[in-house]
């Protein structure tokens, strides 16, 4: 079978669009969230969201709300011509890559000057790169107790900036079910808790770890970990 190149969409409208005429003729959708630079435990993903819908739908979007302006945003790795060769390599592929440019544009809505005085006093405080840069986003999702503790200790802006993102995400996409790895168990369950809190009509599913040859779980940051860096977190692990 030829492998199926999936249909690109850049544009939220587009993508909403899309998800809306799918549905209208009575398909259901799957979405896999990811931030690209896509491995075996991602594919998992699509294989896992192929089992509990019809059409797949693959977000590709490094969000700066989850990053403080200290952290790897601008390192994190990339290769999306990579990332449409392994999504082909699956079978069944997606059926679209959704990869917005900007989820916290607002076109004429955002005016970076009026938020001069905003963003210098956010950097007095603990702030993402999306107030950082001052775009106007006003509107962040909390899941307040499962945030804290655990990763939310050293990342104080990472969960509501996933819940915010994946909020948006959804409301863009309108998917029946939505796929995440259970590596970021944390995340998973505050994604869970959200979608029941505020009555997403749709399923969340978690997917198991997969593991590298010596043991490690799968991450896209991996790339930038040294042999040493490697065998010490296996060990203490």
């Amino acid at each position: 079978m030829a492998a199926r190149e999936p249909v690109i969409i850049t544009d939220k409208d587009q993508m909403r669009t899309w998800s809306r005429s799918m549905r209208s003729q009575g398909k259901t959708i799957g979405l896999v969230p990811t931030m690209g630079y896509l491995h075996q435990g991602h594919i998992s993903l699509i294989k896992e969201a192929h089992k509990r819908s019809q059409l797949v739908v693959l977000s590709i979007y490094v969000n700066p709300g989850q990053f403080s302006p200290s952290e790897d945003l601008s390192t994190y790795p990339s290769d999306f011509n990579g990332d449409i060769q392994k999504i082909m390599a699956v079978p069944g592929g997606v059926d679209v890559v959704f990869r917005p440019q900007n989820l916290y544009d607002y076109g004429n809505n955002c005016r970076y000057r009026d938020y001069e005085e905003e963003r210098e006093a956010r950097r007095q405080k603990v702030v993402s790169c999306v107030e950082e840069r001052a775009l106007g986003h006003e509107t962040w999702v909390r899941v307040e107790k499962l945030e804290k503790g655990m990763c939310g200790k050293s990342r104080p802006v990472f969960f509501r900036g996933v819940a915010t993102i994946v909020t948006k995400l959804f409301n863009i996409v309108e998917p029946d079910v939505a796929v995440f790895g259970k590596k970021d168990y944390q995340q998973w369950r505050i994604i869970r808790r959200m979608v029941r809190d505020l009555d997403f009509s749709m399923e969340v599913i978690g997917s198991e770890i997969v593991r590298d040859t010596d043991g490690l779980a799968l991450s896209s940051r991996n790339v930038h970990l040294s042999p040493d860096d490697r065998e010490k977190i296996t060990f203490e692990s």
